[in-house]
This record gives C-alpha cells, structure tokens and sequence, in this order.
C-alpha cells in the first residue's frame, strides 16, 4: 500500500533537526521550523486515506518513506504503533524517537532531517521546487 504527498520548497528550508523530519500544509515556514522540509503539501496525516491509518496504527508495522525531489531520492524507515492518532489537519512528523502526537506518521525513523543530504536540502530551499514524499506500508 502506498500514498503520495506532494509538497514544495521555501527559502527557510534548513532540515537540521536531529529527531524529525515535518512537510505541513502551511504555506510559509520560520527558521524555528528546522526539521520542516517542506510546505503548501496537498495532503496531512488527517487527509490520508483510512487503509493506510489502520496499517501505520498496528504496532510494528514496518514504514518506508521516500522523499523524491528530482533527480534525488532519500529513502528512511520507521515503524506503526497502535498509540498513533494520525489526525492533524496541517502537518506530517516522522520522528526517531517514540513520541507520539496527533502529527506524528511513523515512529523509531532510521534518519532525520539532519541526515538528508545537502544537496537535495540545497533544492527545496526555492519555493519553485516541487517533492513528493511517498509513504509504504506492507
């Protein structure tokens, strides 16, 4: 099973943070937001659709996200849990840790948005640059 979320760049893009990973529906962005990689998505936790909510909320299901922003792909992993609410109506969090709010979409990530690289970051910091962050679930 998977979903797409399509999102675009800001020129305060910065992905520096060392637990998260975030694209909201907002169209601007702060640089407090440093784990923010992109804005004006189509889509938050809330708008995916109810398959892909049971399936992210059976605890250890096995998440694989991939974040295009072309030519680039990073790809990251994380997992379900039967405590994710996957509510928000802004936002989408992909966190390393085990926390768990109404934005969170996938927990114990392999990566953050300290990890991705600079180049692809270097990209999405133009509003003209367009990702797709595809999320999928077995």
């Amino acid at each position: 099973m998977e979903e797409e979320i399509k999102f675009q760049g800001h020129r305060n893009v910065l992905s520096l943070h060392s637990r998260t990973i975030e694209i909201t529906k907002a169209p601007d962005l702060t640089k407090n937001g440093d784990c923010i990689l992109g804005v004006s998505a189509n889509k938050a936790c809330n708008d995916l659709n109810s398959s892909m909510k049971n399936r992210l909320k059976t605890s250890g299901t096995l998440v694989k996200i991939s974040i295009v922003v072309e030519p680039i792909e990073f790809e990251l992993s994380g997992y379900g849990s039967n405590s994710l609410e996957i509510s928000h109506g802004h936002d989408i969090v992909l966190r390393k840790s085990n926390y768990v709010d109404s934005r969170t979409l996938a927990i114990s990530c392999d990566k953050s948005a300290f990890d991705i690289p600079r180049n692809l970051v270097n990209l999405l910091t133009s509003a003209e640059t367009k990702g797709v962050m595809r999320i999928s679930v077995e």
